[in-house]
């Protein structure tokens, strides 16, 4: 199975009304676990964040894909 890139956040429970609206209410839950942290504080969570993350994809490929994905992007915006 290939890296999903399209958006595919959804509560499994019940429909939404927008599309973007689980992704929307990710993003807030993501930003509220970091507020008032310190930096250090903070990436730890994201480290702890991560490695759970992964652990439940379990497939290397895919995890695989995601790194080199993320590095390009790092690329990209280092350069801009």
């Amino acid at each position: 199975m290939p890296l999903n890139l399209q958006s595919n956040f959804h509560y499994p429970d019940k429909s939404s009304q927008r599309d973007y609206s689980a992704g929307d209410d990710f993003y807030q839950l993501l930003i509220d676990s970091h507020r008032d942290l310190s930096d250090e504080a903070s990436a730890s969570l994201n480290a702890r964040l991560i490695l759970l993350l992964a652990n439940h994809i379990g497939d290397l490929n895919i995890l695989q894909e995601a790194l080199r994905l993320a590095a390009e992007n790092k690329e990209s915006a280092q350069s801009v």
